[in-house]
């Protein structure tokens, strides 16, 4: 079984990407490679962002590894807050704040229409590879629903009516982002 290193201290996504990849690949989290620091997230894109963490971790602990970052991207506000999705509102990463931000922002708007993107940076030996998974949808003007995180209460994919925190983890992690991007990895690596 082949070891590699998911550069994340999130123990919901390290478990969504074991379920994914199967028994092919031994997935490890950062925690498991006592890799304790927060690595830096200082890129202007989410693509720089993805290959900073993974370089990190090939640099510091020699293991192969893949890291991903994602972002919200709404039309109407030039794309923001895209990569910095996560702290738009401060430091703080409050997911509250950052989604009556971005729902103060709209409230002057008529085009609610967004994406959600991920990028995957891989680095296999010497050499590195992306893959990209988006879903787009819109914005809607109040939050919705219970489950999932961040920016979910208030977005609705394109195609249904219900926000990715009123459909529930089941569909929201067929048709997600993040789902779309890590099933290109598997296909790679299968």
């Amino acid at each position: 079984m082949k070891k590699i290193v998911f550069a994340t201290h999130n123990s919901h996504k390290l478990e969504e990407i074991k379920d994914i990849l199967g028994a092919e690949y031994e997935v490890l989290g950062l925690n498991d490679i006592n890799c304790l620091e927060d690595i830096p997230e200082t890129g202007d894109t989410l693509e720089e962002n993805a290959l900073l963490k993974a370089r990190y971790v090939k640099e510091k602990y020699g293991y192969d590894c893949f890291a991903d970052d994602t972002g919200l991207e709404v039309y109407a506000l030039d794309n923001a807050p895209g990569v910095y999705s996560a702290r738009y509102a401060g430091d703080s990463k409050d997911s509250l704040a950052n989604m009556k931000k971005v729902l103060k922002e709209l409230e002057t708007k008529q085009d609610r229409r967004a994406q959600f993107r991920t990028i995957i940076s891989l680095i296999l030996g010497d050499k590195i590879y992306r893959f990209e998974g988006k879903i787009e949808g819109e914005v809607i003007e109040a939050g919705r629903g219970n489950t999932g995180f961040g920016y979910d209460p208030i977005f609705v994919p394109n195609g249904y009516s219900e926000t990715f925190a009123e459909l529930g983890s089941e569909i929201k992690n067929k048709i997600s982002h993040r789902s779309l991007a890590v099933n290109k990895l598997k296909a790679f690596l299968l």
